[in-house]
This record gives structure tokens, C-alpha cells and sequence, in this order.
């Protein structure tokens, strides 16, 4: 392998600049990350709560093929790094009074719906198949970059055509396999993993939930922010220089050419080339000299169109509860809380959330006899009318009564004895997600693939773009790919050899 001494900056510790940090370094670039916070991952970082570990956020481990091929491109094992546990059920849907919990193999799935719907559990075989269809077509198209018109009019995405959905949301391509309406939507939450409503999600994207049957959904103990720590401590190992609790104040231009950055302390480091993994609204608003930009201008950025955003509750409890490790609940009337999300983003009186229950499965993110509930709400993101210092404890309330009452936890005030609560105002303000949109950049067509922020970053010479406001989309594995597309990239620049596992499927 060609060991290039160029110099790379990677502004954000999130796994998206972690990841790029460990092939870089690699692949023997002289690696620099700066991180704001005092501990790696953005997002995908943890909080510690009187003994109490969470997740910040991600807490489902889809596609982990994606994650063990960044680590094997790096030399390395995942396995070497965390530990995975695959779950059975991958999860509980409550619903209407009722509840189905799909397991990790097919046969089981078809039973759970039978005993819900009984007759409809042929469509769930011809979703596995025509979902298989799509995404044996579409995943190439998600490893390329876009950096040009020419890589966006390929043979990959021709063929990829007629299986991208166009015209149809996700509702309506489930709606098809199932010929119900409730089943449909019990396949369609993971529109909101990228902040949608299902209503309006590409139906391209119905591939989501077809990928949680067929690859599986992974725990990983001690909270899926292991997943950054073992980035980062794979990156170390490999040269990269992480320095946490030093901000970058601005990019340094020489015309459109990135030079490197001024830190906080005002002191300048210089670069070969620059990676951004800050969020991709605050990095165009703040970290840009004035003037730099043009399609992506801070008033234009404000006018792009944001995911939604989420209410938090973390809380500590005395006792273990025995719920599922993870729990999610429709709101009653589910269309309605979705209009609420994401049309117009008001407050909601009947909320879906979701809960996870890391004890269920991993002893060891809460002191013994103890366990800790990381609660989600949806919610409209800053663009929306919601006042936060006054809806605050009204979201808490609204929280802990659904979860008592539709989850059978009548008791579970009593049993708190550790909380921490954070609002899209705190996404913004402590985590510097811009809107606090928790989900980035919406995926309307109009901002995927070649419309959507490009690895090589278009505006300017010697940047590239990883994490979810790029190309191919929010979600820690399509992060991770991100990583990956940038990283390549820089590398052809350099001529530095590098080996790219093939994707098996």
C-alpha cells in the first residue's frame, strides 16, 4: 500500500468522521479530528446519569454488515472491538389495543400476522420479494458518489429505475403488498427513521423495514454509542490524532480552495484536504466565512426542507420492567399525529413514541436490580409552532401517562429515580443540529442522490461531506457509507491503493 503523507482535517467526532478518521488513517494519512464535546460520537455519543448509561440517540443497529465491512477495510475486526447480540422479536408494535411483535425469521412473522390478520399473511412474502428486488437494485446506487451529473446518469441507477418507487410514497407501495391499511402501517414507521412521514417518504424507501427482516436488528452492550468509541479507538491505533473539547470556529478558504481551520483558541491548522462531519445546517450557517457560498448560502439552507425532530426522556429507574428491549406505540389516530409532525407542526395531544429497554437485553448500562427507559417522541422540528419552555412538561406528562397506561406500567413515576429530558431546543443548542431536525436533511427527491449535498462537497475545492445531510442519507449505516464514498474519494485524489470489500447480499 502507498502511504501518502497528506494531511487530512476531520472537523466532528460523529461516526461519520470517525469512520473516515480509521480508513484514512488506514490507508497512511495524517489524520486530525477536532470535536466540540468532550467525548466522541455527536449523536451517537451516550449519557451518564447517576450510574445510568444511554444511548444520545441511535439505538437500532441495522445493515451491521456495513459497519463490520468499515472495520475489515481497516484491517480490523468489529467483533474485536463490541460486542453484538441479534434480537428475537426485533421489536414490539402496540397499536389499537392490540400488539405484534415480528420475530427474527420469516416463519414467525407470518404467525404474528395471522393471529392479527388473519388471511394477509401472503402479502408479507410478497413484500420480502419484491423488497429483495429493490434493494438488490438500489444498494449499489447508495455506495456511489454523485459528484457529477455523468456518475448520476449510470448504468447502475438505469437499472435501478423502475424499483426507486418514483410517484409512490411508502404507504401506498405497502399498502399494495398488504391490501390493509393497518398492516401497512405497521411496516411503515421507519419512514420516520429519516424524519418522514410515510405519507410523503419516497416509496423506494418501503426497503427499510424489509431490511430489518432479512439482515436483522442488532443490539450492541453498553448502548450503541460503542459503536464510536470503538471507531475512534480503532482510528487512534492507526495514527489518527482526536482532540476532543476543541471547537472549529471557521473553515479557512484561499478562494474555493479549503486550506484548513481556525480553532476556538484562534489557533490556524493547515490541510491537504478537509472532511465536515458537523451537521450539515449548522456547518453551511456558522462555520463559513461569510460570502463563501452560494447554492448552499445560509438563507438558502433555512429555506431546504429538515426531517422532524424529537422529544427525549431518559429515565432511571429503581426497578426492571418487563418490556421488550424495544417498544414502539402508535398514536390513535396516527395519521393525524403524522399531519401534526410533519404538516402542520403543532403541538400533539396524542402522541406515538417509542421505548427502549436496554435491560431486557444488556446488564450492563444500569447499576444491578435497576434498569433505564430512553423514551422518543416525535415532534415538529424548530420550524414549527411549538414553544418549548411551555410544552416542556407538558410532552413529559403526556409521555409518562401513555407509557403507564399503554404499556402496563401503572407505577412507573414512583419507581424514577434518575431523568434527563432534552427538547429540539436542546438538539440545537447542545448538540448544534440545526433545527433541531434529529434526522438531518429531509429525503424528498429533490434532496437524494445528485440534489443532495455531495461527498465531494461542490462548493468548494478540498471538502468532502460525511454523516446524514449527505449523500446517501441519515441512519447509522448509510453514515457509515457516507464515510466510506468520502474517503475513497479523497484517496483516488491522492493515488493511494486501497481495497473496497465487495457487498455481499
Amino acid at each position: 500500500m502507498q502511504h501518502a503523507r497528506k494531511k487530512v482535517i476531520v472537523v466532528g467526532a460523529g461516526p461519520g468522521g470517525l469512520a473516515s478518521a480509521l480508513l484514512l488513517a488506514h490507508r497512511g494519512f495524517e489524520v486530525d479530528v477536532f470535536e466540540t464535546r468532550d467525548r466522541v460520537g455527536g449523536r451517537n455519543s451516550f449519557l451518564e446519569i447517576d450510574g445510568f448509561k444511554f444511548d444520545v440517540g441511535p439505538t437500532f443497529l441495522m445493515m451491521k454488515f456495513l459497519l463490520d465491512d468499515i472495520f475489515e477495510e481497516a484491517g480490523a475486526r468489529s467483533e474485536d472491538f463490541m460486542r453484538f447480540v441479534r434480537l428475537d422479536p426485533i421489536y414490539k408494535l402496540v397499536f389499537d389495543g392490540r400488539s405484534l411483535s415480528p420475530s427474527a425469521g420469516p416463519e414467525g412473522t407470518r404467525q404474528e400476522i395471522e393471529r392479527l390478520f388473519p388471511g394477509r399473511s401472503g402479502g408479507f412474502n410478497r413484500f420480502l420479494e419484491g423488497e429483495k428486488a429493490r434493494f438488490t437494485r438500489i444498494i449499489p446506487c447508495l455506495q456511489r458518489d454523485y459528484s457529477s451529473l455523468g456518475r448520476m446518469l449510470s448504468p447502475t441507477l438505469m437499472r435501478a429505475l423502475p424499483y426507486l418507487g418514483l410517484g409512490k410514497s411508502v404507504f401506498q407501495v405497502l399498502r399494495g403488498y398488504f391490501g390493509d391499511d393497518e398492516l401497512a402501517l405497521l411496516f411503515s414507521f421507519q419512514s420516520k427513521y429519516l424524519g418522514m412521514s410515510a405519507w410523503k417518504c419516497p416509496g423506494g424507501f418501503a426497503m427499510l423495514s424489509f431490511i430489518e427482516h432479512a439482515y436483522g436488528v442488532y443490539h450492541v452492550l453498553g448502548g450503541l454509542s460503542e459503536i464510536s468509541v470503538a471507531l475512534a479507538k480503532a482510528a487512534q491505533e492507526r495514527g489518527a490524532r482526536i482532540h476532543l473539547r476543541t471547537p472549529v470556529r471557521r473553515l479557512i478558504l484561499d478562494g474555493h480552495k479549503v486550506r484548513g481551520v481556525e480553532l476556538e483558541n484562534g489557533e490556524r491548522v493547515d490541510c491537504d484536504d478537509l472532511v465536515l462531519n458537523a451537521d450539515f445546517g449548522h456547518a453551511m450557517t456558522t462555520l463559513m466565512p461569510p460570502g463563501a457560498l452560494r447554492r448552499y448560502a445560509p438563507a438558502r439552507v433555512e429555506r431546504m426542507q429538515f426531517s422532524c425532530s424529537t422529544f427525549m426522556l431518559y429515565l432511571g429507574l429503581d426497578r426492571v420492567y418487563p418490556l421488550p428491549h424495544h417498544t414502539i406505540v402508535f398514536a390513535r389516530d396516527y395519521k393525524r399525529n403524522v399531519n401534526e409532525i410533519f404538516e402542520s407542526r403543532v403541538p400533539s395531544d396524542d402522541i406515538s413514541f417509542y421505548v427502549r429497554n436496554a435491560a431486557a437485553t444488556d446488564p450492563t448500562v444500569a447499576p444491578a436490580g435497576k434498569s433505564g427507559l430512553y423514551v422518543l417522541v416525535p415532534v415538529p422540528n424548530l420550524d414549527g409552532a411549538v414553544c418549548w419552555p411551555q410544552e416542556r412538561e407538558r410532552y413529559r406528562e403526556m409521555a409518562l401517562r401513555a407509557i403507564e397506561e399503554r404499556l402496563d406500567v401503572p407505577d412507573l413515576r414512583r419507581h424514577i429515580v434518575a431523568e434527563r429530558i432534552l427538547t429540539p431546543e436542546d438538539w440545537r443548542d447542545d448538540y448544534l443540529v440545526f433545527k433541531g431536525a434529529t434526522f438531518n436533511l429531509a429525503h424528498n427527491l429533490a434532496q437524494m442522490a445528485f440534489w443532495r449535498p455531495r461527498n465531494r462537497f461542490e462548493e468548494l475545492d478540498n471538502c468532502y461531506l460525511t454523516g446524514g445531510g449527505t449523500h446517501p442519507g441519515s441512519g447509522l449505516p448509510t453514515i457509515l457509507e457516507s464515510a466510506r464514498i468520502s474517503s475513497n474519494l479523497i484517496s483516488r485524489k491522492h493515488r493511494v491503493r486501497f481495497i473496497t470489500k465487495e457487498l455481499s447480499i
